[in-house]
């Protein structure tokens, strides 16, 4: 499956961070008509400021649970379907803390072109407890849809402990058959060592997107990465639970196209 991109073209997706969906412990009523205005201005920002992508998050419904609850994912199907709608953008689905089996459903059946999953092979010690990986699922899932849907996964994902090495995890995470890997910092908006790059394309042979702590002045210290995956720092403020503001966007691209070897538009 192909990236939903021209190759060589560092996309730079945002994140659409969704406040509680009903029935998540911090939910506070008044239906999905809230929740439509916060995605739809998220969206709107992110393409005004030049974003290659964005990628839909049930960010608001921690604590959560090691798989998806029923209403979740009808309420991020609605969601995404809403926004595919509206998209200039290729747009993808992460579901917290990592349903990539739900994942795969909302983005086939609403239209995404790609999905984020969190733990896709191996293990993570994390503050839900032991997560396992769900490969085949996911794989045999896209095929019984017949969905065009590309698959990124973590390696050593954020917010939670690896027993293995990054190279190591690289290495297995590709024998399982995602089209791309994401590297993260320990937490969220924290990023990792530049060095992990180039350690996880090395060890996997697939395009590494870096998935935290990107910024306009830490940004080229990742020239080597094939694509970003940002949150935080496209926030007013550059705080995580406001609404994307599109000057940060466009800060951001503006760096990320100042990279040699090209960049811009894809």
């Amino acid at each position: 499956m192909s990236l939903p991109w021209s190759p060589g073209g560092r996309p730079l997706i945002g994140v659409i961070h969704l406040p509680p969906l009903p029935g998540a412990p911090r939910y506070g009523g008044g239906g999905l008509d809230p929740i439509f205005a916060r995605a739809r201005a998220d969206l709107a920002a992110l393409e005004a400021g030049g974003a290659d992508g964005a990628i839909v998050e049930n960010f608001g419904d921690a604590p959560f649970r090691k798989k998806a609850d029923p209403a979740t994912v009808a309420a991020l199907a609605i969601v995404v379907r809403d926004l595919v709608g509206r998209a200039r953008v290729p747009l993808g689905v992460n579901v917290l803390r990592s349903d990539g089996v739900a994942a795969m459903a909302i983005a086939a059946l609403a239209g995404a072109a790609f999905i984020r999953v969190n733990v896709f092979s191996g293990v993570a010690f994390t503050d839900q407890g032991l997560i396992e990986g769900e490969a085949r699922e996911v794989l045999d899932l896209r095929r019984t849809l017949g969905a065009e849907v590309a698959v990124l996964a973590d390696v050593h994902v954020k917010h939670a402990a690896h027993l293995d090495t990054l190279a190591a995890a690289s290495r297995d995470v590709a024998r399982n058959g995602p089209d791309a890997v994401i590297i993260t910092g320990g937490g969220t908006g924290e990023a990792p060592p530049p060095s992990d790059v180039g350690e996880a394309q090395r060890a996997s042979g697939l395009p590494v997107f870096v998935g935290s702590g990107i910024r306009p002045d830490t940004l080229a210290q990742y020239a080597e990465a094939d694509g970003f995956i940002v949150g935080t720092a496209l926030k007013r403020g550059g705080e995580v639970g406001n609404p994307v503001d599109p000057d940060r966007v466009r800060a951001l691209v503006a760096a990320r196209d100042c990279l040699a070897g090209g960049g811009g538009k894809v």
